[in-house]
């Protein structure tokens, strides 16, 4: 039931119909459930620790956006650990992951030509945890999964407002593949740089004021 709880609190934070800003209670939110308090609790504490909400005894449970520095040091780590990925699996890579890689893009590709954001967007992520789930470290893939999740709503918001972005992502994200499968890792690594820099560049141009 905790984990439940936890799952059903993320997918509404991350879909923004608990929007930043706005407050919540324990006791609306295990009638919402239809749970006991105790897994909302749990739940509660575990979005807390990752960020997505604060809990203070003179405000309450609050959502939580991203701030400005947080969202240029989530893409600080994010480039540190995905160009580490590129560079390792550049020329190393199976036919198997190939052709999974390509199932991907080409999927992407669909999408973005019907400026499809939200399946677009899951189709993103997946393109980045691919490459970490390839080299199979745990520890890698436990870090992208939670940045990614944190950059979730930001990115969403990017897709819906700039929908150019969506072409110019999936574009840098085959000329990513394409240098990891000819086995030039250190254009990958440029690449990679470059894509990311971009994002950074898109999501902190939302939350200027």
């Amino acid at each position: 039931m905790k984990e439940k709880a936890y799952d059903h609190l993320k997918r509404l934070i991350l879909s923004e119909t608990f929007q930043p800003g706005s407050f919540l209670s324990e006791r609306q939110l295990a009638v919402r459930l239809k749970m006991s308090k105790t897994p909302i609790k749990s739940a509660l504490e575990r979005l807390e620790s990752e960020g997505f909400i604060a809990v203070s005894p003179q405000q309450g449970i609050v959502v939580q956006d991203l701030t400005l520095d947080e969202i240029a040091d989530h893409f600080e780590i994010r480039e540190a650990l995905e160009t580490f990925v590129v560079r390792r699996l550049a020329g190393r890579m199976t036919e198997e992951q190939i052709a999974r890689m390509r199932m991907n893009l080409e999927a992407q590709k669909a999408l973005v030509e019907r400026l499809d954001g939200p399946a677009s967007l899951q189709l993103d992520s997946e393109f980045h945890s691919l490459w970490c789930q390839f080299l199979g470290n745990r520890e890698i893939i436990a870090a992208m999964g939670r940045l990614r999740d944190r950059l979730y709503r930001i990115i969403s918001r990017v897709n819906a407002r700039n929908p150019s972005r969506m072409h110019e992502g999936y574009e840098e994200h085959v000329r990513i593949a394409d240098a990891v499968f000819a086995g030039d890792g250190d254009l990958a690594v440029r690449l990679v740089e470059e894509h990311l820099h971009s994002g950074k560049l898109c999501l902190l141009s939302l939350r200027q004021p």
